[in-house]
């Protein structure tokens, strides 16, 4: 059982690794993760897919039940400003790779 989103966010920070995300790190481990996170987040959870402009980068994250979560802000140095616009799967494909996907749903057990 997934249990919360909150709670299932724990248990994504703990899979993350090198084989979910290039840029991941023990000093920053959510570095990278957005759209991989993002992905599996909605498998579980269902819900939307959402986006919003960070520098030169798009970072995705989930609407459940009209609500937002960001299960990967802490990669951030600042607050984020969301812009909320609607994602594909596609579109967070684009940012992350089939065999990363594979790695977080094997790391979650899923």
């Amino acid at each position: 059982m997934p249990g919360t989103v909150p709670e299932f966010g724990e248990r994504l920070s703990k899979a993350w690794s090198s084989d979910t995300s290039s840029k991941w790190s023990v000093e920053r481990p959510a570095l990278g993760q957005c759209s991989v996170s993002a992905l599996v987040v909605q498998d579980v959870f269902g819900g939307e897919l959402l986006k919003t402009r960070v520098g030169d980068d798009w970072h995705f994250y989930n609407q459940i039940d009209g609500r937002r979560f960001d299960l990967t802000a802490e990669q951030f140095e600042g607050a984020v400003s969301y812009d909320d616009l609607p994602a594909s799967r596609e579109d967070a494909f684009s940012d992350t790779s089939p065999e990363q996907y594979k790695a977080l749903r094997a790391a979650l057990e899923l």
